[in-house]
């Protein structure tokens, strides 16, 4: 299997060009996440991609610094919010891992579509809960693949064979859970965006 900054930096061009598979699963994500942050916020986001969702909540804060391990991601990331004349995105290619040399301390750390794929989503909990403010909210959407049918999960493992898929993680919904509390939070809101296949949107306050 590719390490993931390779198998994204070749995807990154086609990732930019698919659409978003469940529009009002997407928005109700978006419409969630705003209603937790103020115009004064500091954001971090990892597992930005090419810059989507933190172009759409940009309007909603202060300033977002959003992260991906994939260049080719933040080079696509950087051009789009040149072209909308969004000037309080700062988008930088890093890991998780190098994310300690950031500023801050941020009012909200955003992790949409990242957890499952990472081998280690409970030393990833960690460090973003070192990265928020006291009462700092982690915000994050996960796919589920533990409560997805075999027949799907077998067509995953075949396109990971394929070098058409990445790692990804098996979590269930009440794993994440058990993980965002272990991890020192208080968990204010959770929700199913979308129900099916599932993806578990959770609102968590550093504790």
């Amino acid at each position: 299997m590719q390490q993931a900054e390779e198998f994204w930096d070749d995807h990154a061009v086609d990732y930019a060009k698919s659409p978003i598979s469940n529009l009002p699963a997407y928005h109700r994500t978006l419409d969630r996440t705003i209603s937790y942050l103020t115009a004064e916020d500091e954001l971090l986001e990892v597992g930005c991609g090419t810059g989507t969702t933190a172009l759409a909540l940009a309007p909603h804060v202060r300033h977002i610094l959003a992260t991906d391990i994939s260049l080719k991601m933040i080079l696509i990331a950087r051009n789009r919010a040149s072209v909308q004349g969004v000037e309080n995105i700062r988008f930088e290619q890093m890991s998780l891992g190098e994310t300690g040399r950031l500023p801050g301390p941020f009012d909200a750390v955003l992790a949409f579509n990242l957890l499952h794929l990472l081998e280690d989503p409970e030393t990833a909990l960690n460090i973003l809960h070192n990265h928020l403010k006291p009462d700092g909210l982690l915000i994050s959407k996960t796919v589920c693949l533990k409560e997805h049918s075999p027949l799907k999960l077998l067509a995953l493992y075949l396109m990971q064979k394929l070098g058409k898929a990445p790692f990804v993680n098996r979590l269930s919904s009440e794993r994440i859970d058990e993980m965002i509390t272990a991890a020192g939070f208080e968990i204010l809101e959770t929700g199913a965006y979308p129900a099916s296949p599932l993806s578990c949107f959770v609102v968590a306050r550093k504790t």
